[in-house]
């Protein structure tokens, strides 16, 4: 038997919702549903389900939309999504896929074998889970404090230890702005030799090294710097 972990379930079509909550319930988890695309986005935010059974064809906003909008989300980027659709054409399993579904299962299906996925991509991504605490994410740029490493839109980013304890400062009070002799005693420890130039260096050579992501760093004119949240998040 499953723990009661919490699946959400999205489909316009009642008897599917009716049969895979059925199945999902006998073995164990904790199910709600949802009939819309909108409707699914606010359950997700606010539920925070640890899978979603995602129909592509929904009224409104279509099943592609609404994974591209929790992939956008902070909030529920991590929640794992089986997409399951009559649609069987390759094209649309791997747009599905590319776009971060965990798994893809076509109409009609096996209760059994729908149960027995699910219970596969939670087993997968519960490592990936225990590692959430470890990585901030603000908009394309992943900091992994674990692992002291920085990617952008997936890609790695060399950084010297000095630029990443300046990224990270900045990240973790993002939104806010911190001023020059602030960041140098968080990052250079206040070192006498240190002068405030420096700190204007360091974020000059970071904001390259992060390409176009650079730009969410912004100069606050006569205090020092702040990372922006990305518009698309700030809600």
């Amino acid at each position: 038997m499953a723990s009661a972990e919490h699946i959400l379930v999205v489909d316009d079509e009642a008897d599917i919702v009716a049969l895979v909550a059925y199945h999902l319930a006998r073995a164990g988890y904790r199910v709600t549903t949802a009939s819309s695309g909108t409707e699914a986005l606010s359950l997700a935010r606010s539920d925070r389900p640890s899978l979603i059974v995602l129909d592509l064809m929904l009224p409104g906003i279509s099943g592609y939309e609404v994974l591209e909008r929790l992939r956008a989300d902070d909030n529920t980027r991590q929640v794992a999504v089986l997409m399951l659709t009559a649609r069987r054409d390759e094209q649309d399993r791997i747009r599905g896929l590319t776009l971060g579904a965990d798994d893809y299962l076509t109409k009609p299906f096996s209760p059994h074998e729908l149960v027995l996925r699910v219970g596969a991509i939670l087993r997968r991504t519960a490592g990936a889970g225990d590692r959430q605490s470890d990585l901030l994410t603000v908009g394309p740029i992943t900091i992994d404090r674990a692992a002291h490493s920085v990617q952008v839109e997936g890609q790695e980013v060399e950084l010297t230890p000095t630029e990443y304890r300046l990224l990270l400062l900045l990240a973790e009070r993002r939104g806010r702005v911190q001023e020059r002799a602030r960041l140098l005693e968080s990052v250079w420890d206040a070192a006498p030799d240190v002068q405030t130039r420096t700190v204007d260096m360091h974020v000059q050579r970071l904001r390259s090294k992060l390409g176009d992501a650079g730009e969410l760093i912004e100069t606050v004119r006569g205090f020092g710097y702040r990372l922006r949240q990305p518009r698309n998040e700030s809600s």
